[in-house]
């Protein structure tokens, strides 16, 4: 009940702060329409309640929010084009391989950087300069160079969703990888430990929480980048598609679901990663 309450005293500011903002928002506009419909007796109530339910409101309300979402992803079937569920569906996939695929090259930098000093000095300077172009502008250069080469469909979308995926990861094995003791360290030198049994027997379970720790960032990013890639490139659809399709058509209250649906697919995945981490650690008696 402690953990409770504080969360929903905030939850409960922000619907509040919401009304109000729709209200702010949508009442010049409202004026507008009431104007132009030549209704001049309308009392400030009135008002308050055409501004929450504005057919395109510039700030949708909390319910109009949720009816969308229900219309789009309870009432309309799975399959069809219109739905938020056939749209996550295509999103996720592209997550979920650009993820895999980010994951291991991530995984793959961190273990070389570790084990090859010089390369920390030659490759970390880069690996961080690939994360300061903007990926908004990046996406589209990637979408052409791969249609140059016929490869289409979700594979330009996995590739910007590993590109972003990918740095998180390395940082956060890099640290973990580094995270023994340095008397373990000599203690298995000392027995004449590979290089391999310290990696497996040592330096991978210390890594354990900075792997799941970077795994929650990297999955967040991959989603990203993959609903920026379906923005470049939306004709196979994705939520993504349907945020720029809101945008296009002044459909607001789309674009909003859309979003709420992409935070709640995060959210899923970031979830799950934390529940496997949790067990996984718990089960090796990790501090959790």
């Amino acid at each position: 009940m402690k953990s409770v309450l504080p969360l929903s005293t905030v939850l409960a500011a922000l619907f509040v702060l919401w009304y109000g903002f729709a209200v702010w928002m949508n009442s010049p506009l409202q004026r507008d329409l009431f104007a132009n419909a030549g209704n001049t007796a309308y009392s400030s109530s009135d008002l308050a309640v055409a501004a929450l339910n504005m057919e395109r409101p510039k700030l949708p309300a909390p319910h109009q929010v949720a009816g969308e979402l229900y219309h789009l992803i309870i009432a309309t079937a799975p399959d069809s084009k219109r739905s938020l569920v056939y749209h996550a569906s295509i999103t996720l996939q592209e997550t979920l391989i650009g993820f895999f695929f980010g994951s291991l090259f991530g995984i793959g930098l961190a273990v070389a950087i570790v084990f090859v000093r010089p390369l920390e000095r030659s490759l970390m300077p880069w690996i961080v300069a690939s994360q300061t172009v903007p990926i908004i502008a990046l996406a589209p250069m990637i979408v052409v160079i791969l249609n140059q080469f016929d490869i289409g469909g979700m594979t330009p979308k996995a590739v910007i969703a590993a590109y972003l995926s990918f740095f998180p990861i390395t940082v956060g094995m890099v640290k973990g990888l580094r995270s023994p003791d340095p008397l373990q360290l000599d203690l298995m030198r000392t027995y004449s430990a590979t290089s391999s049994q310290m990696l497996f027997k040592l330096r991978t379970p210390s890594s354990l929480p900075f792997f799941f720790a970077s795994m929650k960032i990297g999955a967040a990013a991959a989603l990203v980048g993959a609903v920026i890639a379906e923005v470049t490139k939306s004709e196979d659809g994705g939520l993504g598609a349907r945020l720029l399709a809101g945008s296009y058509y002044g459909q607001t209250v789309q674009i909003w679901a859309a979003l709420f649906t992409a935070a709640a697919l995060s959210g899923a995945l970031v979830g799950a990663i934390g529940l496997v981490g949790r067990l996984t650690l718990r089960k090796m008696a990790f501090p959790t």
